[in-house]
């Protein structure tokens, strides 16, 4: 699996790019700003993209604009933000630009498999976000009226790309429970049934959407 890398930390750039090389992934490019990911991305299209959202030149947002640009270009082209910080506008219109995203924060990756595991996900056409970004992303006062605290529950994990199976495991609920909950959830969001999977990421931008005032 061919990989683009850009992160401006020379330790940690080489440490991830070692850690993905022991996993047989192909690291085709590993840069350490904007311009010169957007350039990596659009040249080998890869099949996912590791991406530190604060790159230079301007260390703001410069790796996340990068890779929206490159998925204007490259729809459906694989990312998965890699960052020590939210940046909640950018974030959103990530994650609404369909599958293939994924959004962690680097002090929660708890250990190689895990990450791994987000990466083939993303790359894949999934989703891995960290609950820490949801719950960013969720802040008090957003929620459309409705929305019970259980049903927030459910959404914050729907949107890590978790099965029901495995929220209801999180949250000690039947896998039929948490079934009738995403189904509650997408009923007041409004979501029309969809075989597509990317829904319960939409669920979550829907909820951000119907913020009151």
């Amino acid at each position: 699996m061919r990989v683009v890398l850009a992160e401006d930390l020379y330790l940690l750039r080489t440490g991830i790019e070692r850690m993905l090389h022991s996993y047989g992934f192909e690291v085709v490019a590993a840069v350490d700003n904007g311009p010169d990911l957007l350039e990596a991305l659009l040249t080998h299209r890869p099949d996912v993209a590791v991406v530190d959202v604060r790159l230079p030149p301007t260390n703001t947002d410069e790796g996340l604009r990068a890779a929206l640009t490159a998925r204007e270009r490259v729809p459906g082209l694989p990312v998965l933000i890699l960052s020590q910080y939210v940046q909640q506008l950018y974030a959103r219109e990530l994650l609404a630009g369909g599958g293939g995203v994924g959004y962690l924060l680097k002090d929660r990756v708890s250990d190689t498999d895990e990450f791994v595991d987000a990466l083939r996900r993303v790359a894949a056409g999934g989703t891995a976000v960290d609950p820490d970004v949801i719950a960013q992303l969720l802040a008090p006062g957003r929620a459309p009226a409705g929305l019970t605290g259980r049903e927030l529950d459910v959404l914050a994990l729907m949107a890590q790309g978790l099965s029901n199976a495995v929220i209801g495991r999180r949250l000690f609920l039947s896998e039929g429970s948490v079934s009738k909950y995403t189904t509650q959830i997408f009923t007041k969001l409004g979501l029309d049934a969809s075989p597509d999977t990317h829904r319960r990421v939409l669920a979550v931008l829907a909820y951000l959407e119907h913020k009151p005032g």
